[in-house]
């Protein structure tokens, strides 16, 4: 059993604090993303979900914008550039397969 209240928040750019959890073939990250807050177009080996559970996001995936609010997942595959800017206060979970070995530093 893993107690989300035991991990250490890590802030791992500006505005987007992270509590992580590595299994042998996954990273599951919870965020707490400040409004205003901008992910950098950016790519990686990792599949991606992303689902938000509070606030709203809005994600360019591939080239296409959305808005994502609670009740959606945005799925992401490997090697496709995505950015994003927090359009308020979010609450965000992602799964990265495989596991994200840059994320084990902030752990």
């Amino acid at each position: 059993m893993i107690d989300l209240s035991k991990i250490e928040e890590k802030e791992v750019m500006e505005g987007f604090k992270g509590k992580f959890i590595h299994t042998e073939n996954s990273t599951l990250a919870f965020w707490e993303v400040k409004k205003g807050s901008i992910l950098p177009l950016h790519s990686h080996i990792h599949e991606q979900t992303t689902q938000v559970l509070e606030g709203k996001i809005e994600l360019t995936i591939d080239g296409e914008t959305n808005i994502y609010e609670n009740g959606f997942v945005a799925v992401i595959p490997p090697n496709i550039p995505h950015s994003g800017i927090a359009l308020t206060d979010c609450k965000i979970f992602d799964t990265f397969s495989p596991v994200r070995e840059d994320y084990k530093n902030f752990v």
